[in-house]
């Protein structure tokens, strides 16, 4: 796709004015999301994104227009096993619901400067040395086969290495200050754990983007539609993990769609100079692995759920719906 310098210009005019009116605006006062909040900014996500990709199909093509989609759903489908993470580190240091969108917002507009730079050097890597697709083809697929078989693990801050190298840099306070990430303690200038949560944060998306700008890379190497298509599935992250915090544990089913779609992808890189996999073919077998894999969520829930207390609900240990809050952060 022949793109110049003002398409990306005027992309991340879009991206920077949104970013200003969500925050500025529509943000100002912390409050907590509702799921009817995040519901109604999942459509506008979701509603802009099909609307760059009709503007590409008028502009360059069906084929491009399909290409971004791709792109965009593996993306966003990726994108939910990062909730899972997000969640628990929610969870474990307690952080109160209304400031959680602020973490999020300036966790994300990380994420866009980080992804931007591997994009990039993924972008040049591949402009110069072409076997280098056949390593993310098999990084891909040996990420997609851990996946299938690792078990979900539990989220223990204490001997996390992020939050240990955090606070051998920052002292950290153990109580939070508002939606400060920093505050003033006896005098001293400390971190508040919610600045501890904004490192894990960014440090969950970093490895997550190991993950999928690889999976992207097998739908297409032009930049503008990997850039483009990464930016509209984590601008929607945030409403995304408002209207499913309280209901993805339900799809215990999803890690396995998303092994399988990480192989796939990854075999289709490793195949690149073998086979062409037309990119409609693609698109179907990517959304019909993920609606296969949340509908068999569903219809087969584990015990667990079946006995699980309702999001809200108390927790029986410890009187809390997040559960334990450590006292030394």
């Amino acid at each position: 796709m022949e793109v110049n310098i003002w398409f990306w210009v005027g992309f991340l005019a879009f991206v920077l004015t949104m970013l200003a009116l969500d925050l500025g605006v529509f943000h100002r006062e912390a409050h907590e999301v509702k799921p009817r909040e995040a519901a109604a900014w999942v459509t506008v996500w979701v509603s802009l994104a099909l609307v760059f990709a009709g503007g590409l199909w008028w502009y360059a093509g069906r084929e491009v227009a399909l290409t971004f989609l791709t792109g965009y759903v593996i993306e966003e489908s990726l994108s939910v096993d990062n909730i899972f993470v997000m969640v628990m580190i929610f969870q474990y240091f307690n952080v109160p619901a209304k400031y959680q969108h602020r973490v999020l917002f300036w966790g994300i507009l990380g994420a866009l400067v980080m992804r931007g730079i591997f994009i990039g050097l993924g972008a040049l890597l591949i402009a110069r040395f072409h076997w280098i697709l056949y390593v993310f083809g098999a990084m891909l697929v040996i990420t997609g086969i851990r996946m299938a078989f690792k078990h979900d693990e539990e989220f223990d801050g204490e001997k996390n290495p992020v939050v240990r190298w955090t606070r051998k840099f920052f002292p950290v306070t153990h109580r939070y200050d508002g939606h400060r990430f920093f505050t003033v303690e006896n005098g001293v200038r400390v971190a508040t754990p919610l600045f501890l949560v904004l490192v894990l944060v960014e440090f969950t998306d970093l490895m997550f983007a190991v993950d999928s700008i690889p999976a992207i890379f097998a739908v297409t190497t032009d930049p503008f539609l990997v850039f483009t298509s990464n930016i509209f599935a984590i601008l929607g992250l945030r409403s995304m993990y408002f209207l499913l915090a309280a209901v993805v544990h339900r799809f215990h089913l999803l890690k396995y769609g998303l092994a399988v779609i990480l192989t796939f992808v990854g075999t289709k890189m490793l195949l690149i100079d073998v086979v062409k996999v037309p990119i409609l073919v693609s698109l179907g077998v990517i959304v019909g692995v993920l609606a296969a894999s949340v509908i068999a969520s569903l219809l087969w829930p584990t015990a667990e759920e079946d006995l699980a207390p309702e999001p809200g609900d108390p927790d029986e240990r410890t009187g809390s719906i997040f559960g334990k809050l450590p006292t030394d952060i």
